[in-house]
């Protein structure tokens, strides 16, 4: 199979009559090599089902395929939703007509095609067991987090993003860009970085560094919805404040920082600690401890 270059990317959007938007985060990947490599890097293997988010004109679409995976792709563009399963075709794949036509039912084909806002979906043909996605950088992690929540199946994935939001998401406690999206996402798994990637590689250039972040799923969540829910809440009041200590910055939460405080010891966490400082661990303690003020 043929993958996408720069004159094929500038023929697809010339025939779509295309210009990227910004609010819709459309920077097109544009070398194969790159492409490879974030295939490469989430481990994809033959039979796979692999869930990609914005595949755009077609690039890493293409090598998922090549990777003889299957791809349930969601794109929030109608042009390129609809152009996708033909770019596929006269790429090279013995998609099946099926596909091309875009009926969703019945087997899942080598690609399905999703005309949805990916932050809106909730149900999936297939069971796709990876994530692997040239993410809008500007809904990155509420994206990451919905597919998580909505789809246990996704065992393991690699993402391409700002790297500003990477870096965050496989950050440490004490790091300087640990946060909110640090702790959350370590609540489904481990993350790490997995490489940077040349601004070169997008048409058109955008004016931030990408890098690739790999995540693996733990074997159990640590507690059902409503745990994590209330975790998410106290993770929230305790960065939306993180200059302030945990007894001033969950005081909201709790009522007041009399029982902030008490909430905390309980947890074992010192009040005048500050939520940079604590693992998801620790915000899991103080939820299992706790109930909502009122």
């Amino acid at each position: 199979m043929k993958l996408l270059g720069p004159a094929e990317i500038r023929d697809l959007a010339e025939l779509l009559n295309l210009t990227p938007t910004k609010k819709l985060g459309q920077n097109f990947v544009i070398d194969a090599n790159t492409v490879r490599r974030i295939v490469r890097v989430a481990g994809v293997q033959a039979g796979d089902t692999v869930l990609e988010i914005g595949p755009g004109l077609g690039s890493l679409t293409l090598g998922l395929l090549e990777a003889d995976a299957a791809v349930v792709a969601v794109e929030i563009d109608g042009r390129l939703a609809e152009q996708l399963p033909l770019t596929v075709r006269a790429m090279g794949s013995s998609l099946p007509a099926e596909a091309a036509r875009g009926r969703l039912d019945g087997p899942i084909a080598a690609l399905t095609v999703l005309h949805q806002d990916a932050m809106r979906v909730t149900e999936l043909p297939g069971t796709p067991t990876r994530l692997v996605a040239n993410l809008p950088y500007n809904i990155s992690v509420p994206v990451l987090l919905h597919l998580l929540e909505h789809f246990p199946s996704i065992r393991s994935g690699v993402v391409m993003v700002q790297s500003e939001v990477g870096l965050r998401l496989a950050a440490e406690p004490g790091s300087k860009v640990y946060g909110g999206p640090s702790v959350k996402a370590a609540w489904y798994g481990l993350w790490r970085a997995a490489g940077q990637v040349s601004r070169q590689v997008f048409w058109p250039v955008p004016n931030v560094d990408s890098i690739l972040v790999a995540f693996q799923r733990d074997a159990e969540q640590p507690g059902d919805d409503a745990l994590r829910r209330r975790t998410f809440e106290i993770v929230d009041a305790a960065f939306g404040q993180r200059r302030k200590m945990l007894r001033q910055s969950l005081a909201s939460v709790f009522g007041d920082s009399a029982a902030a405080s008490a909430a905390l010891e309980s947890a074992g966490v010192p009040p005048t600690s500050r939520g940079e400082q604590l693992t998801m661990q620790h915000f899991l303690a103080i939820a299992r401890v706790t109930t909502p003020a009122g």
